[in-house]
């Protein structure tokens, strides 16, 4: 699709919404298929930031995908501590292999801080873990 010029992007249907994970997956798959460890090196990433940033503009009139005045601010911050040097000439191989493994540390969503130093500042995570272990019984039952 991507060579037919078809813009493509990356995304989960399941549980989990973990993309830095899901684009990981995408690249070791093509490399899989292409028997090619060179391929989607560049691409895998594309996907996930340039591609679905257009594919957002082009459905639903969002300029996402950057950081400038005026625009959604959101982003978030990982606690990564890399293994070896990070630098410009490394970074697309810290981003698909180092960053899914690491935890979130804060997260900003339209400038409004939601997360920070990995407490959920909106919710009484507590309390919903309480309520969920409460109920998890009687909805198995129903399983």
């Amino acid at each position: 699709m991507l060579e037919k010029g078809i813009l493509v992007g990356l995304g989960t249907d399941g549980m989990s919404s973990d993309m830095l994970s899901q684009m990981r997956t995408a690249y070791l798959l093509h490399r899989l298929d292409n028997l090619d460890p060179r391929v989607a090196f560049m691409e895998a990433p594309q996907l996930l930031l340039q591609n679905n940033a257009a594919i957002a503009k082009r459905q639903f009139g969002l300029q996402l995908g950057e950081l400038a005045e005026g625009l959604p601010a959101d982003l978030a911050i990982l606690d990564y501590h890399p293994p070896t040097p990070l630098d410009e000439n490394n970074f697309l191989g810290h981003f698909i292999f180092g960053l899914p493994d690491a935890t979130v540390d804060t997260t900003v969503c339209r400038g409004k801080i939601l997360m920070k130093n990995k407490k959920i500042l909106t919710l009484d995570e507590e309390k919903i873990a309480a309520r969920s272990r409460e109920l998890a019984p009687k909805m198995w039952k129903r399983l």
